[in-house]
């Protein structure tokens, strides 16, 4: 695959998937703003390398929750990842675990949790909303208990879905909803990706959310999911049952502030995720990268701080480390190379980072992730 750098995933999923799909992936909320300024934060960050260093192999490996990863990063959560290759949420998964890492899978999947947790070698977690009611939450959380998931990532940042304009444009809702009335004017964005649509029908089309059973109703149907996740508030008030469910590592995704990280902590939270949601949620708000150290401090020791958003590079991998990360989550990067070639796209977005990381660290004189820190970046250019 001619793919050098994300942006070439990037280019390549652009080309197979349909307009509607392939701007899911590539939007965010309102203006866009917090979501350029997510790499653009990356971009101002910069080295202190230590030159004339030993050469050698470079050790990437960190420790999460207790669990060895071979690399500083892990599969974020990806909601319908089925919409972008058949079987997507599984294919994904088996990409990170031969490359050693973890995969977190999202409550919005196409495909089962079981199924998913089935496809890989290495450790999973599950991400959790309260779409469908604390019944359906509660049950998914037992599966995933049940189907050797090793943590929870409980999103808190999703009071209701942000305003995805291009969505909106793009008929989102309206080929969702399956009425043909709605969907006449957008077909053709469908159309116009053959092999896409082709590969899309033959797995099933629009499916439900297996991993949201509504009492009496069952599995939630895709159309439903904006209007519950509107009903579907996470309060801090709900760690008590979510943790008495769950009993074993929480994660708190989407935290951005020192106030959220204390209330994590003190909540029991192993690990918190320092998250905007891809610039996805509200527009407007600090990118993770600015947000971190105000987050690191304010945790101390009590939890592991991960970060997303904005990568691109294996370099912002490193530079989320130095500045406090114990590894980051990566989405898009890799939801591109799903999108452009099923596995082996995601098996080529591991391998550009992996790569780029190894690069960096050689460049930087460093020999492993867990010597990084902040005397390898510019102190004026990481706190503004």
């Amino acid at each position: 695959m001619n793919a050098v750098h994300i942006s070439d995933l990037r280019r390549l999923a652009k080309r197979r998937l349909p307009r509607v799909v392939f701007d899911y992936i590539d939007g965010g909320a309102d203006g866009e703003i917090t979501l350029r300024e997510n790499c653009t934060a990356f971009e101002n960050i910069r080295f202190r390398p230590r030159n004339a260093a030993a050469s050698g192999a470079r050790d990437l490996r960190t420790t999460v929750l207790g669990t060895t990863l071979e690399l500083p990063f892990l599969l974020a959560p990806v909601g319908n990842s089925r919409l972008f290759y058949p079987r997507g949420e599984c294919v994904a998964a088996s990409a990170a675990g031969a490359a050693g890492t973890a995969y977190v899978l999202s409550t919005l999947s196409g495909c089962r949790l079981e199924e998913v947790r089935a496809a890989t070698s290495g450790p999973a977690w599950y991400q959790l909303y309260l779409v469908g009611g604390r019944e359906a939450a509660t049950a998914a959380i037992r599966r995933a208990r049940e189907a050797g998931f090793s943590a929870l990532v409980v999103t808190i940042d999703t009071a209701v879905a942000g305003q995805r304009e291009r969505d909106l444009r793009n008929g989102a809702r309206e080929l969702a909803g399956g009425k043909l009335w709605q969907m006449l004017p957008f077909l053709p964005q469908l159309l116009a990706r053959p092999r896409w649509l082709f590969d899309f029908a033959r797995d099933g089309a629009l499916m439900k959310f297996p991993n949201v059973v509504v009492p009496g109703q069952g599995p939630l149907p895709y159309e439903d999911i904006g209007a519950a996740l509107e009903h579907s508030t996470v309060t801090w008030a709900d760690m008590g049952w979510i943790r008495d469910e769950w009993k074993g590592p929480i994660v708190i995704k989407g935290v951005l502030t020192s106030e959220d990280a204390r209330r994590a902590v003190d909540c029991g939270a192993e690990a918190i995720v320092v998250s905007n949601h891809g610039g996805r949620q509200l527009d407007g708000v600090a990118p993770t990268l600015r947000a971190l150290p105000e987050v690191v401090e304010a945790a101390g020791d009590r939890a592991e701080i991960l970060l997303d958003g904005g990568i691109r590079r294996g370099s912002d991998v490193v530079k989320a480390l130095c500045l406090g990360a114990r590894a980051v989550l990566i989405g898009r990067a890799y939801a591109y190379g799903l999108g452009a070639a099923g596995g082996a796209g995601v098996t080529r977005a591991i391998e550009i980072l992996r790569n780029d990381v190894v690069r960096t660290l050689r460049l930087l004189g460093c020999r492993e992730c867990s010597a990084l820190g902040p005397q390898y970046v510019d102190p004026s250019t990481s706190s503004g």
